[in-house]
């Protein structure tokens, strides 16, 4: 057994120094941990994080340093190596990859103090332009969720954005689906955006641009993707159960990873349909819409409302919430909206919040008298 060190992702020198001894023979460092997190964990983990998963129910994920090495040596040799920029926490599995792969490629990774804004992303750019090696300008890389690449490219008129972002050979985009209209202005203005799916559980990213890493299998069975590769977590910390359940070998002793995510696979190249959960994913964090629908109910006038997803260029996803029009309120629309919005930040928090709210004269129902949340998603995505 080895020991588990809640840690502390804010100072990356520190925390590059910790990451080294974990990915060697430890100790093992915790992110976000819970309360009931264990003071030891077994031999060869090497970080365990904390994260709502697909279910909106808190876990903790025990990665190897063997998966961590594993995946960021896919990702060096399918885009290259060089130096990264930390723009996303470290405590994520994004941010810690960074970290990772910034270690194998034997480079100090740049972080960006303070905000995120697209000032902040020009000059850290900047600066790492200037840290040439025998007058080599070294190959940038960084990895970003679309809210920030929304942020960068409104920001492109600004002096040095535009620039900073030519300037990286690859930007790792995940955390969510990347809106197509986002791609689409990044591609028109000769910025290199790959597009990832993966999870906590796969040690990040581990499919690129729809194509699988070299070192990762996936495969759709029933319509759900599972994957497999050295890159897979051990498991959940506290939650044999739910790791049998996740983590499942076939007829031929091969583990692999179910996503809980519908979609499939033509000709090498994966697609991803969406969760087969009620749960988005917007500005890279996973949110419950059963939960926040609960919420919502809670406000007067909104007792029958439905909370659904939709696609959002900004944020991936958003929820939005739809209810029939009926009791006699002295409030605005507005007014109901906010109501809401303030519910919801109060007890998931302002992440969380629903962008809309739309009043009809009657919800669609099933023939079981539920609410057609298929049938309202389509309403609202056409509006």
């Amino acid at each position: 057994m080895t020991a588990l060190i809640p840690t502390d992702a804010e100072d990356t020198t520190l925390l590059r120094e910790a990451l080294l001894r974990a990915l060697d023979e430890g100790p093992a460092l915790g992110f976000g941990m819970l309360a009931d997190a264990p003071a030891e964990v077994d031999d060869g983990i090497a970080a365990v994080i904390a994260t709502s998963g697909s279910s909106g129910v808190p876990k903790q994920v025990a990665l190897s340093g063997e998966a961590l090495r594993a995946s960021a040596e896919a990702t060096a040799a399918r885009i290259g190596s060089g130096r990264w920029l930390l723009a996303l926490p470290a405590g994520y599995v994004a941010g810690l990859q960074v970290m990772v792969r910034s270690i194998l490629a034997g480079t100090e990774p740049t972080r960006i103090e303070g905000r995120f804004t697209p000032h902040a992303f020009a000059e850290a750019t900047r600066g790492m332009l200037h840290a040439t090696t025998a007058g080599v300008v070294p190959a940038l890389y960084t990895s970003l969720v679309p809210a920030q690449i929304a942020t960068l490219l409104d920001a492109t008129g600004e002096p040095g954005v535009l620039a900073a972002l030519r300037a990286y050979e690859a930007i790792l985009v995940g955390g969510q689906a990347l809106p197509d209209p986002l791609r689409e202005r990044a591609a028109d203005l000769g910025v290199r955006l790959v597009r990832t799916y993966g999870s906590t559980e796969t040690s990040g990213g581990c499919v690129y641009d729809g194509v699988p890493l070299d070192t990762v299998h996936v495969r759709a069975v029933d319509g759900e993707l599972r994957i497999a590769g050295p890159l897979l977590a051990e498991g959940y910390l506290g939650d044999p159960a739910l790791t049998a359940r996740t983590f499942a070998r076939d007829e031929h002793g091969i583990r692999w990873y179910r996503t809980g995510d519908l979609g499939l696979v033509e000709n090498g190249v994966v697609r991803v349909h969406g969760r087969a959960d009620n749960v988005i994913v917007s500005g890279g964090i996973n949110i419950s819409l059963d939960r926040v629908e609960r919420i919502v109910r809670s406000v007067p006038g909104l007792h029958q409302a439905v909370v659904v997803g939709v696609d959002d260029e900004r944020w991936g996803e958003a929820s939005v919430i739809v209810a029939a029009r009926g009791e006699a309120l002295r409030r605005s629309e507005s007014e109901q909206l906010a109501q809401a919005r303030e519910a919801v930040a109060r007890e998931i928090g302002a992440h969380a919040r629903p962008s809309r709210l739309i009043l009809v004269d009657e919800l669609d129902v099933l023939s079981s008298g539920k609410p057609d949340r298929e049938a309202i998603r389509r309403m609202v995505a056409s509006l």
